[in-house]
């Protein structure tokens, strides 16, 4: 099954801030010298960066990478790319036009980004969860909680149970039902969202699978999901408009149209049934409307 072949550049700038000072310093050595980077065995990384090459396989560990040659395969594919706009914040008073283009390629550029950090054997692994599921949960708190109802509008149209919570206690009587044909999706920005975490730590305990979408890397959320999906996130930072959250919330919808698209392609004709039933019901709506 193919699997990405960039995005190892995206990676190390997502988690470079929580990794321990050794790792750190390999992923800025990397991150500053790539062309270097790639020729380089454990052993010369270490030396590079005044580590040891014990750090350098920690740290293809804590990316959630097989190994080096992973790494330098990624970041290989990233140098062969022609060079992409970088994420640009908007300041106060800026004219229309400047607004108009720094969000577009501020959102082109994050839904890219989350393309290239894909890995397609866990994408297989969500795809299967949510074909195999009796029912399916979504949850997410404030803004995730959009794309959690985003989600289950979509998946309702599988006539599959699905549904939908933003609140923690109509979630907590939802989940105290789920059985092992159930599947719960958790969705948090972060990945340090209490709520979404404790959803998933008893949706887990009671037997359901879970899938968590986040930004990359380790998290309380991810830490209860069976199958973690991931975002990019790298500019998520302070600003005077907070441009990167919008670009974030885009990069989450992407993922669930890929989710989505997915699962109707392995169900083709059961899902051409469904959509052509939903539509008749649709014209009988629209042609009650009418005569009244």
């Amino acid at each position: 099954m193919k699997n990405s072949l960039t995005g190892g550049l995206v990676i190390l700038n997502e988690m470079k801030d929580k990794l321990p000072p050794s790792e750190k310093k390999i992923a800025e050595f990397i991150l500053d010298q790539p062309h270097e980077a790639i020729h380089c065995t454990a052993t010369q990384l270490g030396e590079l960066s005044s580590t040891s090459s014990a750090a350098v396989i920690r740290l293809c560990k804590s990316l959630g990478l097989k190994g080096l040659q992973e790494l330098k395969l990624r970041i290989s594919g990233d140098l062969q790319k022609k060079p992409e706009a970088r994420y640009r914040d908007i300041q106060p008073g800026e004219p229309s036009d400047s607004i108009v283009e720094k969000i577009t390629s501020n959102s082109l550029q994050a839904i890219r980004e989350t393309t290239e950090m894909v890995d397609y054997r866990t994408l297989s692994e969500a795809v299967k969860l949510l074909n195999e599921a009796g029912s399916i949960h979504f949850f997410g708190v404030g803004a995730s909680g959009i794309i959690a109802q985003d989600a289950q509008q979509k998946f309702l149209r599988m006539n599959k149970p699905t549904s939908a919570f933003t609140d923690m206690h109509n979630a907590a009587m939802n989940i105290a039902n789920v059985t092992e044909n159930d599947v719960v999706f958790g969705i948090s920005f972060s990945g340090e969202t209490h709520e979404t975490a404790k959803i998933m730590e008893i949706a887990k305990k009671k037997g359901a699978r879970t899938i968590s979408l986040t930004r990359y890397g380790q998290s309380p959320v991810t830490e209860h999901a069976d199958v973690s999906l991931y975002i990019s996130a790298s500019r998520e930072i302070p600003a005077p408009f907070r441009s990167g959250a919008t670009s974030s919330r885009l990069a989450q919808l992407h993922m669930i149209d890929i989710l989505f698209v997915n699962v109707v392609t392995e169900q083709w004709d059961k899902a051409s049934e469904y959509f052509h039933e939903i539509t008749d019901v649709m014209d009988l709506l629209k042609a009650k409307k009418t005569k009244g």
